[in-house]
């Protein structure tokens, strides 16, 4: 039982020695990336290096373009979600299977291998440069949640619809008066998922927004980085900083809902 413990404290020890690492540096006056650095003195830690990148980038512009770039893309995930996995559960209709097995294969192909054709559809095509929409709209359906929704839905005993639709409902009014309040759960699911993808996206918001005022903070970062980073009297401190910004709701929504994480991993655990 000892080992066990040592084990698993070294274990934990690894894993969250980076995000202390990193909180450290960003509160380091001067730059320190010795091994010594991790511990440094009182006299050497300031709140500087967060006005610094405060000033450089505004951070509370960037930390609400990530917002809305996120909050946009969980609510069509979950709209979009919703619905394609309830067709797909509970629907009869011609190539049904067709359909589900060409949104597993979609899975397979890597977003990188679409960046061209989207840019050219989006900028070109719909003239959405530098907007919210062009940023959210190529993640507004998620396969995944689509598959985790299905198979929510298929969960449920199919007597529920079939009253349903012998009461006259719509398929409409099952879905929200019937399916959705028993799948509630797996809404949580399909936030805190979806949450950490776009939240931390960095290449598409890159190629779509050339206008400071839109980027999400990631992109905010990496432009601090290549262009400005030069000139501040502790670079690498203020990136951490900006790093340590960038983590903190991410981090904050898993302790938040650190019990929800533990129950559905056992749920689909003991389901397989």
């Amino acid at each position: 039982m000892k080992l066990k413990f040592v084990a698993l404290l070294l274990g934990a020890f690894v894993f969250l020695f980076p995000f202390y690492y990193m909180l450290i540096g960003s509160l380091q006056a001067e730059p320190d990336p010795s091994v010594s650095g991790a511990f440094p003195s009182a006299g050497n830690l300031t709140l500087h290096n967060y006005s610094e990148i405060n000033s450089a980038i505004d951070l509370g512009r960037s930390l609400i373009n990530s917002g809305i770039f996120t909050g946009g893309v969980i609510l069509g995930t979950l709209v979009f979600g919703v619905l394609a996995g309830y067709a797909l559960a509970r629907l009869q209709f011609r190539g049904r299977g067709l359909v589900f097995n060409l949104m597993l294969l979609i899975q397979v192909v890597p977003f990188q291998l679409l960046t061209i054709p989207l840019y050219v559809l989006i900028v070109r095509s719909y003239g959405l440069a530098d907007s919210y929409l062009g940023m959210i709209l190529p993640f507004l359906i998620n396969s995944t949640a689509v598959f985790v929704f299905r198979q929510y839905f298929l969960q449920l005993p199919a007597e529920l619809f079939d009253a349903a639709r012998i009461d006259g409902a719509s398929e409409l009014g099952i879905l929200w008066r019937v399916a959705v309040p028993l799948v509630r759960p797996a809404l949580l699911t399909g936030v805190l998922l979806t949450f950490i993808g776009p939240w931390n996206e960095f290449l598409w918001p890159f190629l779509i927004t050339k206008q400071q005022d839109l980027q999400p903070l990631a992109v905010s970062l990496s432009n601090y980085l290549t262009t400005v980073s030069a000139r501040a009297a502790n670079p690498f401190g203020a990136v951490l900083a900006g790093a340590c910004v960038l983590a903190a709701p991410a981090v904050t929504l898993f302790i938040v809902f650190q019990r929800q994480f533990i129950s559905q991993g056992l749920e689909s655990g003991i389901k397989g």
